[in-house]
């Protein structure tokens, strides 16, 4: 049984039943708007009708799927669609008219998975294989179903312009990126993911286009506003008098990736930057539309949030999601990388004097900036009481595409930390009740760094070069010490550094790092998913002299209790703690005589235990 999957939308070009393509623009700065249509026969140039709100639209049977089509503003400017569905000439050339009933889709059966069940996997597709292809991806995927993954994420896809970009830099919101393959190998890509059980997300980018390839400032200004500003400038009108079409731009375009490329879940970039004064905030109303119009789906919403609101994540009764699944934990990683590595420059300065007190409340409670004045802001209050929701409404890790990238070197943990203290993390991050994440070639310790890396003209270049050199120049500097220099992020090579090498997998030291990981997450597979589903945290502390012992407990779903006890120290710790009750599910010293005697830990230690429920426990 196949089955096809088209997202109707009142934007772009759609290609009907009866086979005639409707264009429609959002163009209310424009006089007159004309398609520019390249079929077989020739090009053709056919007005388009203006109608109330801004709206040209034109319905006809002369163009067909597989034709190259441009919009001509005013009889001057010509643009590509801001809703085309691929660009294969990139951001600054015709779009391309696509028929989504033209792929047979076989995954008829699939619903997703439960959030608890959830592993993530984030990966850049241009760098996860050689190939850097939809295609080459599908390759690795038996990869990381062995490893114990459950879900990939997907850096973002929107047509950005050049040979090589991360993806935030997205022009063409609707357009999957072209280097790396059509929409159909993507299409492809999803399918085979589901037949491997793997759900697949997406991350947009609501908060800002790309410096480059952007053309609805001339045909729409209306779709940025100066009343908001942002790290980028004028904010996306999502408030104001013209913000119904912009709000149904990214509710159209959250749909489109859910429904026409059957996407299990989406990731949000910083959601703190969408600045919306109306009612109901447009990432509310997105969460509920989504959510009534994909019933009996598994689908999974997941922020990033610098601000560490709570709203967001509130559940119903019995835990129900009523907004969105989880937010990406900022404080946990930045508390954890102080801890194995000493790092305090820039915003980790905020977890210098107590980063285990920090760890012990974002395993505890969430959140460690709950609603405290935060250093690196200048003193600005950060945050609210997290301590109500569940564990899952949290996605931890210790790295991800930020947190390496946006170092001058695109260093990885495992350059700049040691191997004992980057285990005993991973063993933390991994058998947490939080949601984990691994970005790719984690799992191996891969030597690549993952760099920024952008390829935009040479003006916009020689900006980004020099952005980046006056970023670094007092932020990072530690990184720089020992004589490098920071990596040309317009250049090639940039890129090319960070293409991954599998084949490094098999040797030492990677294949033990490889053999851990596998381990861990056998572990959480087996004892923590199943008890997962109402969870509460049961508490966290920092002890210790230098308080960088870390006892955690948690009551699972099912009444049993799981504990954790470590030393994030080069040190050996002495403490006074109670051995623990219940099987032991991982120790990082396993020649220990008594690995329960917990009452003097050595360095870099980690125990995880499970209690399983008294008796009458519900």
């Amino acid at each position: 049984m196949v089955v096809k999957r088209v997202h109707d939308m009142p934007f772009g070009a759609g290609v009907g039943a009866d086979g005639t393509v409707t264009f429609g623009l959002w163009a209310p700065a424009a006089n007159t708007v004309a398609a520019w249509i390249q079929t077989k026969a020739g090009r053709l140039d056919l007005p388009m009708a203006k109608r109330t709100g801004g709206w040209h639209t034109l319905t006809t049977h002369a163009a067909s799927a597989g034709d190259l089509y441009s919009y001509v503003i005013d009889g001057e400017r010509v643009v590509p669609d801001p809703a085309s569905r691929y660009q294969p000439q990139d951001v600054h050339g015709p779009s391309l008219i696509v028929d989504p009933r033209t792929f047979e889709w076989t995954d008829t059966e699939w619903r997703g998975r439960p959030w608890e069940e959830t592993v993530l996997y984030e990966l850049h597709v241009g760098t996860f294989t050689p190939e850097g292809t939809y295609a080459a991806a599908i390759d690795r995927l038996d990869s990381l179903v062995s490893l114990g993954i459950t879900a990939v994420e997907l850096m973002p896809l929107a047509e950005a312009p050049g040979a090589h970009n991360w993806g935030y830099d997205g022009v063409e919101m609707f357009a999957p990126e072209a280097r790396y393959g059509t929409p159909d190998d993507l299409k492809r890509f999803v399918a085979e993911a589901h037949r491997h059980k793997l759900m697949v997300f997406v991350d947009v980018v609501y908060n800002h286009f790309g410096p480059e390839g952007n053309y609805l400032s001339t045909f729409a200004p209306q779709f940025f506003t100066d009343r908001h500003q942002t790290p980028w400038g004028a904010a996306i009108a999502v408030d104001g008098p013209h913000s119904r079409p912009v709000r149904d731009f990214y509710l159209h375009n959250a749909m489109y990736w859910l429904e026409e490329y059957n996407v299990d879940g989406l990731r949000f970039d910083a959601v703190h930057a969408i600045l919306d004064d109306s009612e109901p905030h447009v990432l509310n109303e997105l969460s509920q539309v989504v959510r009534r119009r994909l019933p009996g789906r598994h689908i999974h919403l997941v922020l990033e949030n610098d601000d560490n609101a709570t709203w967001a994540l509130e559940r119903g009764d019995n835990d129900e999601i009523n907004f969105y699944t989880a937010q990406w934990n900022d404080d946990l990683h930045h508390a954890l990388h102080v801890l194995i590595t000493n790092e305090t420059h820039g915003y980790y300065g905020d977890y210098a004097l107590d980063p285990g007190g920090s760890l012990a409340r974002t395993l505890g409670e969430g959140f460690a900036y709950q609603g405290e004045p935060s250093p690196h802001r200048g003193g600005k209050r950060r945050g609210e009481k997290s301590g109500h929701l569940p564990p899952t409404a949290f996605v931890s890790f210790l790295q991800n595409h930020d947190q390496i990238g946006n170092r001058p070197l695109g260093e990885r943990i495992s350059a700049i930390a040691p191997p004992e203290a980057v285990r005993a993390a991973t063993a933390i991050v991994l058998l947490s009740p939080q949601i984990p994440l691994i970005f790719m070639g984690e799992e191996w310790a891969a030597e690549q760094p993952f760099q920024f890396f952008c390829d935009f003209g040479p003006e916009l270049s020689a900006a980004v070069r020099e952005g980046r050199a006056k970023e670094f120049a007092h932020f990072f500097e530690t990184a720089l010490l020992g004589g490098g220099s920071i990596p040309d992020p317009t250049s090639p090579e940039a890129f090319q550094a960070c293409i991954l090498h599998w084949s490094d997998r098999a040797r030492s030291p990677h294949v033990e790092t490889y053999a851990l990981f596998r381990r861990l997450l056998n572990i959480r597979h087996q004892h923590i998913i199943p008890r997962l589903k109402g969870a509460r945290a049961g508490g966290a502390v920092a002890l210790g002299r230098a308080r960088r012992v870390i006892a955690a407990e948690w009551m699972l779903g099912d009444g049993s209790l799981l504990r954790l006890i470590a030393n994030l120290d080069r040190n050996a710790a002495s403490v006074d703690l109670p051995p623990p009750e219940g099987e032991l599910l991982f120790t990082s010293d396993p020649t220990a005589d008594n690995p329960t005697d917990l009452r003097e830990l050595p360095p870099w230690f980690v125990t995880w235990h499970l209690q399983p429920a008294k008796s009458g426990t519900d």
